[in-house]
């Protein structure tokens, strides 16, 4: 059973899976987040797709995580998200064999996983604080201003705001708007029917959100919904 909650560290998700399937697929669709993820035992961390991730769970396992927002992840693994691009990996790839142990063994022996994932998680950030650029960078694109405003309004050229959007989101402003787009296309589509969808969240029409929902997800809108 997958259930998410809001964390207490804010605008970060909380989620879990008691048990995973022995068979089948999750298809995993991009959001600009970077995932830590403990399975089993094993503290794993998840970077920003560019396109859906289709992945095959371990049968049997057991999952506590948590989602950060777009351009806070990097704050908490101390390396920049593209870095972690694309990449499902071991904690102890990003940070040393030893540090990433001891996180892990303090995440398995306690009563309640999240808390103790938030716990670890608000360490880091105490000590190393998201880009503020970035963060008004993704809520900016969110509420969907065009990036070449964003860049004038924060005095940032569009090199400069191309370097900073890399580091912290994975991808540049351009590739994140899309993403934050479909994220919301699917949301609205869940209720609504595609045209509608397609003129709320700003595609040119149904063909275009046709196009980009299969580009970013990798399957037709009515195949992600089912």
């Amino acid at each position: 059973m997958y259930r998410e909650r809001p964390s207490r560290i804010s605008g970060v998700v909380a989620w879990q899976r008691s048990t995973a399937p022995a068979a089948g697929t999750w298809r995993i669709l991009p959001d600009g987040c970077l995932d830590l993820i403990w399975r089993d035992g094993e503290l794993l961390v998840a970077g920003p797709d560019r396109t859906a991730h289709v992945m095959s769970p371990t049968p049997g396992a057991a999952y506590a995580a948590l989602r950060f927002p777009p351009g806070v992840g990097p704050a908490v693994f101390g390396v920049p998200a593209d870095v972690l691009r694309d990449l499902r990996v071991p904690l102890s790839d990003v940070w040393t064999p030893a540090r990433a142990r001891r996180a892990a063994d303090a995440i398995t022996g306690a009563a309640d996983r999240i808390t103790a994932l938030e716990d670890l998680a608000i360490g880091r950030l105490v000590d190393s604080r998201p880009d503020p650029v970035a963060r008004e960078v993704a809520t900016r694109i969110t509420a969907g201003a065009p990036v070449a405003v964003i860049a004038s309004d924060l005095h940032l050229s569009a090199r400069q705001l191309l370097r900073r959007s890399t580091a912290a989101f994975g991808y540049g402003p351009k590739v994140l708007a899309r993403i934050l787009r479909l994220q919301r296309a699917v949301a609205l589509a869940r209720t609504a029917p595609a045209a509608d969808v397609a003129a709320a969240v700003g595609y040119a029409d149904q063909a275009h959100l046709s196009r980009e929902v299969r580009d970013l997800a990798g399957v037709s809108l009515s195949a992600l919904l089912r």
